[in-house]
């Protein structure tokens, strides 16, 4: 077992964004059933609340895009308030495709739904990233070996199994 599961499985505290659904939903329930204080971000509208709610205490909903800032700093923010400590695990699973050819019978891809997905996929992703990090580098290490926390990013098959789209 790596330092960091081995500090992570008894004392993270977890941000997963798009923790609403599908692979978000099942690494925080995961991340919970092993005894880690979780807050979902995702969406408004999206059953944030009723997955948060289902889950027990140890998780909580924040309501976040992740591409604005001001939302995910309320999110890492969140984490301090509910849990006295700051976030030491991100998970990034938010993401969204749209399912369009590049050229179908409408016409080309719409520039705008391109452009969205790269601000959420990648965009957003970044945003978490660099925001969730700042705050583990402030806090304190959780080991001797100055050990302050782990951010792991995931990605869609879709990469390498393409959906075909209108």
């Amino acid at each position: 077992m790596s330092i960091a599961s081995g500090l992570l499985a008894k004392r993270a505290i977890a941000l997963v964004t798009g923790g609403a659904s599908g692979l978000g939903r099942a690494t925080a329930e995961r991340l919970v059933r092993n005894g880690a204080r979780v807050v979902i971000a995702d969406l408004p509208g999206g059953g944030g609340d009723a997955v948060a709610e289902a889950a027990g205490d140890n998780m909580h909903f924040a309501p976040t895009d992740v591409t604005d800032p001001d939302g995910v700093s309320a999110a890492l923010s969140m984490i301090e308030s509910k849990f006295g400590e700051p976030v030491n695990t991100v998970v990034n699973c938010a993401g969204i495709a749209y399912a369009i050819k590049t050229l179908g019978k409408k016409g080309p891809h719409p520039q705008d739904a391109f452009e969205r997905t790269l601000s959420v996929n990648v965009g957003g992703t970044f945003n978490v990233i660099r925001l969730a990090a700042e705050r583990m580098a402030a806090a304190e290490p959780l080991n001797e070996d100055g050990f302050r926390g782990v951010i792991v990013n995931t990605a869609s098959v879709a990469a390498y199994d393409g959906q075909r789209g209108e």
